[in-house]
């Protein structure tokens, strides 16, 4: 039987992942911090989706997914309830994109190559199961793609394997071939594709591409 999936964040990211979450059976509450934002999602959403606040998503899910702004991420992470996220597996999907312009295509990070966003989110709260995924990919490319039948490669790294394992059953469903890159550590690696993923996009308007991992 499927978990049910709390989703904080509201945006397009959030937004297409709780739709493709209902797709494959899941029962899904995204949070909002935004009273215009409950407001526009109560109207534009499933019905099968439900709405509340960023700490009702949390308790509401049995798996957690983490698509606020990667700059808000943090704030957002220590300002929910004491405990609600002990257990979970959160599947982050955010990057540590800063609010700056990107030049020549290039969007700043303002983490280091030496710690990654969702190690800073994993100490934040240690008792939770960080998992990076959905990352490295545009949000209309998140639920089954179609890449003339070609299967989008899907990083995801983190410490604790069953949660691995949980995001690696649900990258399937979602159309993807997860290629699991070991511990936290990679996340350092992960979250820069999306730097690589946007330059088309900031140069040239082309936002229409995916990673994929050849191998012999």
């Amino acid at each position: 039987m499927n978990k049910k999936i709390g989703i904080i964040g509201s945006g397009t990211v959030g937004q297409t992942l709780a739709s493709g979450f209902i797709k494959h059976g899941f029962e899904v509450m995204i949070g909002t911090n935004s009273t215009s934002k409950y407001n526009e999602l109560k109207k534009k959403m499933d019905d099968k989706i439900k709405i509340g606040s960023f700490d009702d998503a949390a308790k509401y899910g049995e798996i957690i997914v983490l698509a606020t702004k990667g700059s808000a991420s943090e704030k957002i992470i220590k300002s929910l309830q004491s405990g609600v996220l002990t257990g979970k597996t959160v599947i982050d999907a955010t990057n540590p994109i800063a609010d700056v312009p990107p030049v020549n295509g290039v969007v700043k990070y303002f983490t280091s190559h030496e710690e990654s966003l969702m190690e800073r989110l994993q100490k934040l709260v240690p008792d939770a199961h960080f998992v990076k995924s959905f990352s490295c990919i545009g949000s209309a490319f998140m639920v089954n793609p179609d890449f003339h039948g070609l299967k989008p490669s899907m990083f995801y790294c983190g410490d604790h394997e069953p949660s691995k394992s949980e995001v690696k059953l649900i990258l399937e469903k979602f159309g993807f071939e997860p290629e699991d890159m070991g511990g936290a550590e990679a996340a350092r690696a992960i979250e820069p594709l999306a730097m690589l993923w946007c330059i088309p996009g900031f140069r040239s308007n082309s936002w229409s591409h995916a990673f994929k991992l050849l191998k012999m």
